[in-house]
């Protein structure tokens, strides 16, 4: 597969890049949809065909009683990083893909006490099972991975989250 272009409509995976990225309309969507997300601060970092980076900070609204990031924030952090580079695919595929998570395992290392950035870089793997479902009448799954990194690029925590998608007829 050629990163994406034969399937995949370019333009509109650079348009969701665009929105993605953008402050107010980004932030806006999380209001509105993942509000848990929004108040805990859960940001996109970056989005490329490759790698989706977010980020959680340590605060008020994101703690535990251990003064650490809660692990749900840091879960819907990584989350955030492996769905919305599938989100991007999926409205830029030539039919309709549903998607959904079917599974998710962690590991937590260290406690969180600043801002965590979670990279997921497996972006090609997903691009293929999409491709496989778009050609296929079954349901194709990915798990990705997600590594979540202090600013002295200590690891926080990781997660493989596991998602399935179907094309509609």
């Amino acid at each position: 597969m050629d990163n994406g272009a034969t399937t995949f409509n370019t333009d509109a995976v650079q348009a969701f890049q665009k929105f993605a990225l953008h402050p107010f309309k980004f932030s806006a969507y999380l209001f509105w949809k993942l509000p848990a997300a929004w108040l805990a601060g859960v940001r996109v970092q970056s989005l490329e065909t490759n790698t989706c980076v977010t980020s959680v900070p340590f605060r008020w609204l994101s703690q535990n009683p251990f003064r650490s990031t809660y692990f749900a924030c840091l879960s819907m952090a990584a989350e955030l990083s492996t769905g919305l580079p599938a989100m991007m695919y999926v409205q830029s595929a030539p039919r309709r893909i549903s998607m959904l998570v079917t599974g998710m395992e962690s590991t937590f290392v260290k406690k969180a006490t600043g801002l965590t950035r979670f990279t997921c870089s497996e972006l090609p793997l997903l691009r293929a099972a999409l491709e496989r479902a778009l050609n296929n009448d079954a349901p194709e799954t990915v798990t990705l991975h997600s590594e979540g990194r202090d600013k002295d690029g200590i690891l926080i925590a990781s997660f493989a989250i596991t998602w399935s998608f179907k094309s509609k007829s």
